[in-house]
């Protein structure tokens, strides 16, 4: 019976292609998020996350309508306004980084739940489920939709796994890569701009509330089983990619159930386990250091 219930699940077409974007959108969010992780930039996806959802509500003014493309190129206008202004912000003032942030992140926030509130407020037009982009609704998309996801999220792989020897360089000898004649600030720039990309593709399916955690939450827990670059590049990717998929199926079966949120909770899940059997940092891994560690003292000290 649940077989054929499952069977009968997978093979529709509305199924796959939301199980197919969110699994791109989740490789996408643990190659972007383990870079950004290493170049302590994490939180610059949270603001970016936030600051998106201005950008969509002045396209949606603009063009009167709900069009998926208008609607993200205007989240990703803001979004990377955002990412300039908090840069602008650290660099020539004596705000640090992270109040820099928590500044952007509620000025932008606030600017756009007060326009979300004036269109909800106007007669007529096409704003239905213009809302969903705050706490996302993977299963609302529609195949155009999912065209547009997919290959942007496809582009943003393509891309991180033609630069990975830069962005690595960068990220563990930023000297030496100056000295050797990289364009160092247009690959810092061209990161900038891949990380909101990658925030604003995720924003229907996850919203802007969540979608932080599925670029922070993979690259953490790929931490805990490799301190290889290559290896937690491809293990986050697999964390996303499996937290997208379950998620899409869980909310699928289950009436009511968010997408996004089901997401987070799938990738929260595979953080706890690599926080307890992780080979590198988990937590029985640990115990056993520190249990063979006092067995070597109490040795030496008989």
């Amino acid at each position: 019976m649940i077989q054929d219930m499952w069977h009968a699940l997978l093979h529709q077409p509305n199924t796959q292609w939301v199980v197919l974007s969110t699994m791109l959108l989740g490789i996408a969010s643990g190659v972007l998020g383990s870079f950004a992780l290493l170049k302590k930039q994490s939180l610059i996806g949270d603001a970016v996350a936030h600051a998106a959802l201005p950008g969509i509500c002045i396209a949606y003014l603009l063009i009167g309508e709900k069009q998926l493309l208008v609607l993200l190129l205007g989240a990703t206008a803001t979004g990377l306004l955002a990412t300039y202004l908090i840069q602008l912000i650290s660099t020539t003032t004596r705000i640090k980084k992270d109040a820099a942030i928590c500044l952007i992140l509620s000025v932008f926030f606030g600017t756009g739940i007060v326009l979300l509130s004036q269109i909800t407020q106007q007669a007529g037009g096409n704003k239905s489920g213009l809302d969903h982009f705050i706490f996302g609704q993977a299963a609302a998309m529609t195949r155009n939709d999912v065209y547009t996801m997919a290959g942007a999220a496809g582009g943003l792989i393509l891309i991180a796994f033609l630069l990975f020897k830069e962005w690595k360089l960068l990220i563990f000898d930023p000297d030496f890569a100056k000295n050797s004649g990289l364009p160092v600030g247009l690959l810092e720039t061209l990161f900038s701009t891949l990380l909101v990309i990658t925030v604003v593709i995720g924003i229907q399916a996850v919203g802007v509330i969540l979608m932080a955690a599925l670029l922070i939450i993979p690259a953490i827990s790929a931490r805990y089983w490799t301190d290889r670059l290559g290896w937690m590049v491809v293990i986050a990717g697999a964390i996303g990619a499996c937290s997208g998929i379950v998620g899409a199926l869980i909310s699928t079966i289950s009436t009511g159930l968010a997408t996004g949120p089901l997401i987070v909770v799938t990738a929260a899940g595979c953080f706890i386990v690599s926080f307890i059997i992780g080979p590198k940092r988990g937590l029985i891994q640990k115990l056993m250091a520190h249990h063979v560690s006092a067995e070597r003292l109490k040795e030496e000290s008989l």
